[in-house]
């Protein structure tokens, strides 16, 4: 198999707490459980040698391969075509929807002929606590049994299995009709074994997880142009989002890199506030009012958690489950996809003070009638103590919304928030007759917007700026009109878009910033960010810019993948980069379509 088959050869399967990439061969090659935020158990996609997978695909290496999602699910069907036939790995994972948090996660990989006659083979090595710990293995007539401290893997499946080493094989040869499957369990240390998988039974769950995810997406109310593109991004989101919680994580994977062989290599198992609060409007735009108002509460006991303490009310990220702990160190062991060294967990940046997240904190909030009615004294009164907090303390440099480890400085993106902060505090104040500083919130607003556009603007580049020591442009502000700071055909904003059409944009594709300019502490480069491009199109579409928007939104189109996933970057040759596949790139997606789709609406009279 490919040592490391690039990034965007996978598709997602997950059951709403943890998830699995499953690479175009037929390789799970990344598995953490039981959380999201576990150590791995499969991490080939990290260092191919002690990482761990588990392969089932045709004996033949040359079998053309092809992937996509059974319709309006995260149901995985991977397809081998040989001289002698065509074969089906499908590969799900059934949810948990009690929704209360859980040890033990299931994997199924049913296989199956559809054409001649397939000799499929099955090669299950996992490497627990990304790969650091070691595992014993039992063999019987019931499958096999991976033991490591404190987690038990069960492999069942419906053919024999062989042992190779303290890891098993198999072989099955299909004619077509015929079907077999393997399933991989996970659970606490001892726990009791699953029921042995029959082919029957396995049928039986796909048909429920089908059901599962298809009634789910029935409550979609797009109507828009891109139904697929929108609908898949909707389902990545709800695979990345933990159900007990509420809690959206940035992305499925750590340490995948923004630049192969550079040292951006980040883990986005975590909930940034961020990324978050701007996936409630994505999701309130498209009628999934349940799962925004989740994260929302998750949110409320945020600041709730931190209410009348010492320091900021809230950080940057967090766990799934709101704890704050989240030390970065480096997995010296593992040498990183293509050799893109360090690979880390945890991450450091949970610690920066990044001022705008008090910004979408407060937007996620004022968000739809049926989240801000839901609004207890409690809730409230949390969310007035940190506004009080932030009008004393929004005048302070920052590490910014990139994550820069180059030094605090006057981000104004960071003020534009704190803008938006304390406007929608207001309105939330007055809407709902909420008792509030409505003086000290709107001096602090008027404050923050007159400084904005005394020192966020230069006259060289005649548009608004990264920070205030420098004229350098940054893609995060293509937010400022979404967010009602500046009207989207005011003169000052057609010009700054004129200024990133000419520094950042590279044939519709958008870089967040230009690291040359305004270093950020670390080596090498990164490629654009689909995140920013997503923003542009939303921006041009406010701007009235419908012809460069629209074809900007369809030729990024063409970087999706195969199966319409997005990662967190698009590389120098087109290729995908960093975390996969990323929140953030597909709820500005969702975000974009929405928009461009009522532009042109209202452009054709609709």
């Amino acid at each position: 198999m490919d040592r490391y088959p690039p990034i965007a050869e996978h598709g997602l399967v997950g059951d709403l707490q943890t998830a699995a990439l499953v690479s175009s061969r037929g390789v799970v090659d990344w598995f953490a459980a039981p959380r999201f935020d576990s150590p791995s158990i499969f991490a080939a996609l990290l260092d191919h040698d002690r990482g761990g997978y588990f392969r089932l695909a045709p004996e033949e290496t040359d079998a053309s391969c092809k992937q996509l999602y059974y319709p309006d699910t995260a149901v995985l069907v991977t397809r081998f075509m040989s001289p002698d036939g065509v074969g089906e790995v499908v590969d799900f994972m059934p949810p948990d929807q009690t929704r209360t948090p859980t040890d033990r996660h299931t994997l199924i990989r049913g296989v199956r002929a559809v054409r001649g006659t397939v000799d499929f083979t099955l090669e299950c090595r996992p490497r627990f606590d990304y790969g650091r710990a070691e595992h014993q293995l039992e063999l019987d007539g019931q499958g096999a049994l991976f033991r490591a401290p404190g987690i038990d893997g069960h492999l069942q499946t419906t053919f024999p299995l062989e042992r190779d080493g303290q890891d098993v094989r198999g072989k099955v040869t299909l004619r077509a009709g015929e079907s077999h499957g393997a399933v991989f369990t996970v659970c606490a240390s001892g726990a009791e074994a699953p029921a042995s998988p029959t082919v029957d039974g396995l049928t039986e769950q796909l048909q429920e997880v089908v059901r599962f995810w298809q009634q789910w997406l029935c409550q979609s109310r797009y109507r828009g142009r891109w139904p697929e593109l929108v609908h898949r991004s909707v389902i990545t989101l709800k695979l990345l989002t933990y159900a007990p919680t509420g809690a959206l994580i940035a992305a499925a994977t750590t340490g995948l890199p923004e630049q192969v062989g550079g040292e951006r290599n980040w883990d986005y198992r975590f909930t940034w506030v961020r990324d978050g609060a701007l996936s409630v409007r994505a999701m309130l735009d498209l009628g999934f009012v349940e799962e925004a108002t989740a994260f929302v509460h998750w949110l409320v006991e945020r600041l709730r958690e931190r209410e009348g303490g010492d320091g900021e009310p809230l950080q940057t990220m967090y766990r799934i489950d709101g704890n704050p702990e989240l030390p970065e160190e480096t997995l010296d062991h593992f040498e990183g996809y293509r050799g893109s060294f360090p690979v880390r967990i945890g991450n450091g940046a949970a610690d920066q003070l990044q001022l705008d997240i008090y910004g979408e904190a407060v937007y996620a909030l004022a968000q739809g009638g049926e989240i801000a009615q839901q609004a207890t004294y409690q809730g409230w009164r949390a969310l007035a103590r940190t506004l009080d907090w932030f009008a004393e303390n929004w005048n302070r440099p920052d590490e910014g919304i990139w994550e820069t480890r180059g030094g605090r400085k006057d981000f104004t993106y960071s003020r534009v928030m704190s803008w938006v902060a304390f406007d929608h505090g207001l309105r939330l104040a007055e809407s709902f007759r909420r008792p509030a500083d409505l003086e000290g919130w709107r001096r602090a607003r008027d404050a923050v917007f007159e400084q904005v556009m005394q020192r966020g603007w230069s006259e060289t580049e005649r548009a608004f700026i990264q920070h205030y020591d420098g004229d350098v442009l940054d893609a995060s502000l293509l937010l400022m009109p979404r967010v009602a700071f500046i009207a989207p055909r005011d003169p000052s904003w057609l010009s700054t878009l004129d200024a990133m059409d000419r520094r950042l944009v590279s044939d519709s594709l958008v870089y967040r910033y230009d690291p040359a300019a305004s270093p950020d502490g670390l080596r090498g480069s990164e490629g654009t960010f689909s995140l920013c491009t997503f923003l542009y199109v939303d921006a041009l579409a406010r701007a009235g810019r419908l012809p460069q928007a629209r074809y900007t939104f369809e030729k990024m189109q063409t970087y999706a993948n195969h199966v319409g996933l997005f990662s967190e970057e698009v590389g120098p040759s087109g290729e995908q980069l960093g975390n996969f596949p990323q929140a953030f790139t597909h709820l500005s997606l969702i975000m974009a379509a929405v928009t461009l789709d009522e532009a042109l609406d209202h452009e054709q009279g609709r």
